[in-house]
């Protein structure tokens, strides 16, 4: 271990709840970048040349060359579930242990999720612009039967793709909404869960030609980019929705503005993209079908929390010279023992 006096130093490139910041620092020397943006990339690279810890983000690279320019770093606590900006062979070979935040933001994407659901199936955000901008004063109108008609979700299909934690809760809020539910994963749930969610295993193009809803709740892997691509959405119904809370690359965007422009599908719900931030005139802002968020799915003052509390005790397990929580790459253990030694 580190003398008592000398505590590791972690840094953390963004700001997160200060709950998990004071936690940290009962054992670490922690700097916090200080800017909203992220620190640009020859800033990381300098500030990793001699730090012990590194908190990061979605948006931050890790990658061999960074790994190859930290002598010290032993461990990156990822803020976030998804590991995809992380080389975690790299890591695994340098005996840098990676751990993330599972658990925690279940619920608030989960919820998150059927606020897009409703927000695009019953026309929210559009009835929100046509009472802002004037437009419904204009018609003279107070009410009409045929105005922003929307679909109702009772009686209809909902395919989840992926039914990990995120996907399992959004099945079991599926329930007060009288919905069939049909998913797909690589490999099917226990049958007693299956029971419990009262959902059906079916394979990918069954789930998308049946389906009146389609929700994605899968990590980005070689596997999933573009899982979701042109053959995959002219199997849709014309009026299903799709919903993506989970990476935006698991959709072909061109694919899915093509689908938008040419009616295949009735609309969608975006928490994530490609390109993030999304460009003010990425062709996505021009459909009143799509609802459109700034990757806010686990924007909960809970959720957030959680994750930075979660950080917090992978680094505490670790300075202690025990196994992180959340390891994300188990073999490390083989390479080096938790700890600064």
């Amino acid at each position: 271990m580190y003398p008592e006096m000398v505590k590791p130093k972690v840094f953390i490139t963004r700001q997160i709840p200060e709950k998990g910041i004071e936690m940290i620092k009962e054992y670490y020397d922690v700097e916090v970048w200080p800017e909203y943006t992220p620190p640009p990339r020859e800033v990381l690279l300098e500030k990793v040349k001699d730090i012990d810890a590194l908190v990061s983000l979605l948006t931050d690279k890790i990658d061999c060359e960074l790994l190859d320019n930290a002598p010290r770093l032993r461990i990156v606590a990822q803020y976030a579930v998804g590991f995809d900006n992380i080389d975690l062979e790299c890591a695994t070979k340098k005996g840098v242990y990676v751990t993330n935040t599972p658990g925690v933001l279940t619920q608030s994407v989960a919820e998150f999720t059927w606020g897009l659901i409703l927000a695009v199936t019953r026309r929210i955000v559009e009835a929100d612009n046509f009472v802002r901008s004037g437009e419904w004063w204009n018609t003279k109108t107070g009410w009409h039967p045929l105005m922003l008609l929307g679909m109702e979700l009772k009686g209809k299909t909902l395919g989840i793709i992926g039914m990990g934690r995120i996907g399992r809760t959004v099945a079991k809020i599926a329930k007060g909404f009288d919905v069939r539910i049909l998913y797909y994963d690589v490999r099917p749930l226990p049958e007693e869960m299956e029971k419990e969610l009262e959902a059906k295993y079916v394979d990918l193009d069954t789930l998308l030609k049946e389906s009146d809803i389609v929700s994605v709740h899968v990590p980005l892997t070689p596997q999933t980019y573009h899982l979701i691509g042109e053959r995959e959405l002219k199997l849709m119904k014309k009026t299903a929705y799709i919903i993506n809370t989970a990476r935006g690359k698991v959709i072909d965007t061109q694919a899915l503005i093509k689908a938008l422009e040419e009616g295949w599908i009735a609309g969608a719900g975006l928490d994530v993209f490609e390109q993030e931030p999304l460009p003010p005139d990425n062709p996505l802002t021009k459909f009143k079908n799509v609802v459109l968020a700034p990757h806010i799915a686990s924007a909960t003052v809970e959720a957030r929390t959680g994750m930075a509390e979660l950080v917090a005790k992978n680094l505490i397990a670790f300075y202690k010279g025990e196994i992180p929580p959340t390891l994300v790459n188990k073999d490390v253990v083989k390479v080096r023992s938790p700890g600064f030694k």
